[in-house]
């Protein structure tokens, strides 16, 4: 399975361990994340026009050193195609729907192009931490369920608007608030233990429909208990079981 991710540090945050989750499920999986700081579709959409090497290349959760376009990435597979690639809002903008468009569709429309049996995923991001700087000063939001909520119809709109699935990594981040789980790391992104296992997981069950319950994963870059490992497996797994 090839997975191409057109996005941002969150897709970083979600697919950081997301090819050893699938080998350890038992699937050969290559995944690529096309990396830029806080990009929004907007400046997506600039790059295709452009067709600029602004984006450091990750490869199975790493880091190449390499800087490459979307188009070099789309084409890097030209042979035998991409089998997902997913699009993303950046986080500040995720909210308001009226943020997507029409860079998405544009987007959506410049992939299709080039991978037209591909199929094209959304990766619906999350809200912000409880109480945090950027939900109340930068957003102005009281509770992060109130983003949350915006965020997940906006995402909805959006995979409506290119007749996409959804990946559901807001919804399993808020599964692990709801047990009382700290899944931010500084605000807004990812812990970097078992709060990226539970994105990963969520991009293994929806991309292979198997699931999340049956991974056994060790190989974290930081600490993660087998309680909170069991957490991150079932958080994902009921996101999941909504969307599938």
């Amino acid at each position: 399975i090839k997975v191409l991710a057109i996005g941002n540090s969150f897709s970083e945050d979600a697919t950081r361990y997301l090819h050893g989750v699938a080998k350890a499920g038992g699937v050969d999986m290559k995944v690529v994340n096309l990396f830029i700081g806080g990009c929004p579709l907007s400046y997506h959409y600039s790059n295709i026009l452009s067709d600029e090497k602004k984006y450091a290349l990750m490869f199975n959760g790493e880091n190449t050193g390499f800087c490459v376009s979307i188009k070099d990435a789309l084409l890097s597979e030209s042979r035998d195609g991409w089998d997902f690639i997913t699009m993303q809002q950046v986080s500040g903008k995720s909210n308001n729907y009226d943020t997507y468009q029409p860079y998405l569709s544009k987007l959506s429309e410049y992939v299709r192009m080039y991978m037209p049996k591909t199929e094209q995923l959304i990766h619906q991001t999350w809200a912000y931490e409880e109480g945090g700087v950027r939900l109340t000063e930068e957003l102005g939001y009281k509770c992060q369920k109130d983003m949350f909520t915006d965020v997940k119809n906006a995402y909805d709109m959006a995979a409506k608007s290119i007749n996409a699935r959804i990946i559901p990594s807001g919804e399993t981040l808020q599964n692990l608030i709801s047990e009382g789980k700290k899944v931010h790391r500084d605000g807004f992104h990812a812990e970097k233990g078992y709060t990226r296992f539970a994105l990963s997981l969520t991009w293994y069950e929806m991309l292979t429909g198997k699931s999340a319950l049956d991974i056994d994963f060790s190989d974290f870059d930081v600490p993660v208990d087998k309680n909170d490992a069991e957490l991150a497996k079932k958080a994902a797994h009921k996101a999941c079981q909504n969307y599938r």
